[in-house]
C-alpha cells in the first residue's frame, strides 16, 4: 500500500493512474477504522482498479462544543487493516493541503442537511458535503463507497453529486453490526460494556417499527411514538428522534403507501455518546 503524505504525493500518484486507464475507486473516512469501514474498502477493490482510502479528520464538521480532539485516532492500527485487506493507497492531506491560508468556500446542500442531524448537528453537513467535494476533486475517482449507517450523510452526497454534475457514481454498502445488533461507529468507542449492550435496543426497535409495517400499520408519526416509547423504557437510553423517510427524497412521511421503500432513523444518547442508526423497510 502506496502511503501519500501530502497533495503533491496524491497528485503524482493519481496521474500515474490516469496514464495506465486505471479505474480509481474511493473511500473517504476519519480514520480509526472499523469493520463496517473495511467492507467498504473491499467493494471499493472488487469493481476498482485502484482502491483509495483517505483519513481526516475532519474540523467543519464538528461544533465548537463536539468533540474533535477526542475523536479517537490510531493511524499504526489503521494501516495495518488497510494493508490486510490490500488498500493501493491511502491519502492522510493535512488541514493546510484541504483548507489552505485564506479559504472561504463552502459547499451547501440545502434541504436535505435540514432535518434530523442537520437539526441536532447545524453545522456539521456543510463540513460534510465542503470535505467531501474537495476530495473528489483531489482524487478524481470514478467512484466512491459510503455506508448506510449514515444514511442521510449518503443521500447528501448522491444529491451534490448529481446537482454539481459531478461524474461519479455514489456506491451505498449496508450496515455492518456487532453481533448484539449494533451498529457498528468509530464512536462506539466511548461507549462502557455496559452502555455498549444497552445500546443494542437501537436496532431492537428498528426492527419493531419494520413489523408494524408489514403488519399493515401505516400512520408514520404514530409507528415513531410507540417505537420513542419503547426506546425510552431501555436503560440508559435518551432517545433524540426516530423518524420515518422516504427512501428516494428523505422527506418525513405521514402515511405510507404500499409499494414505497423507507428509512427508519434513529438518534439515541447512551452517556455522553450520541448513536445513529436505520434500517430501510420495504413496504
Amino acid at each position: 500500500m502506496i502511503i501519500l503524505n501530502s497533495k503533491k504525493a496524491l497528485c503524482d500518484y493519481r496521474n500515474s493512474l490516469e496514464k495506465k486507464g486505471a479505474r480509481v475507486g474511493f473511500v473517504p473516512t476519519m480514520g480509526f477504522l472499523h469493520e463496517g469501514h473495511l467492507s467498504l474498502v473491499r467493494i471499493a477493490k472488487e469493481n476498482a482498479d485502484a482502491a483509495i482510502v483517505s483519513i481526516f479528520v475532519n474540523p467543519t464538521q464538528f461544533a465548537p462544543n463536539e468533540d474533535l480532539e477526542k475523536y479517537p485516532r490510531d493511524i499504526h492500527r489503521d494501516i495495518t487493516l488497510l494493508e490486510e485487506v490490500y488498500c493501493d493507497a491511502l491519502y492522510m492531506p493535512s488541514n493546510e493541503d484541504i483548507y489552505p491560508a485564506g479559504f472561504q468556500t463552502y459547499v451547501d446542500v440545502n434541504e436535505i442537511s435540514k432535518y434530523f442531524e442537520g437539526e441536532s448537528r447545524p453545522t456539521h453537513f456543510r463540513g460534510v458535503s465542503t470535505v467531501v467535494s474537495i476530495l473528489f476533486n483531489q482524487i478524481r475517482p470514478h467512484f466512491s463507497v459510503f455506508g448506510q449507517k449514515d444514511a442521510q450523510q449518503a443521500r447528501l452526497i448522491q444529491q451534490m453529486v448529481k446537482d454539481l454534475s459531478m461524474n461519479i457514481d455514489v456506491i451505498v454498502a449496508p450496515i455492518v453490526r456487532e453481533k448484539n445488533g449494533l451498529a457498528m461507529s468509530s464512536r462506539n468507542k466511548y461507549l462502557t460494556i455496559k452502555e455498549r449492550e444497552d445500546a443494542s435496543i437501537i436496532y431492537r426497535t428498528l426492527l419493531e417499527g419494520a413489523e408494524l409495517i408489514k403488519q399493515g400499520w401505516d400512520n408514520a408519526p404514530e409507528i415513531c411514538q410507540i417505537l420513542i416509547n419503547h426506546m425510552k423504557g431501555a436503560e440508559g437510553a435518551k432517545p433524540e428522534y426516530i423518524k420515518i423517510v422516504d427512501q428516494v427524497n428523505f422527506s418525513e412521511t405521514g402515511k405510507l403507501q404500499k409499494g414505497s421503500n423507507y428509512i427508519i432513523l434513529a438518534a439515541c444518547r447512551f452517556g455522553f455518546t450520541r448513536l445513529i442508526d436505520n434500517l430501510i423497510v420495504e413496504n
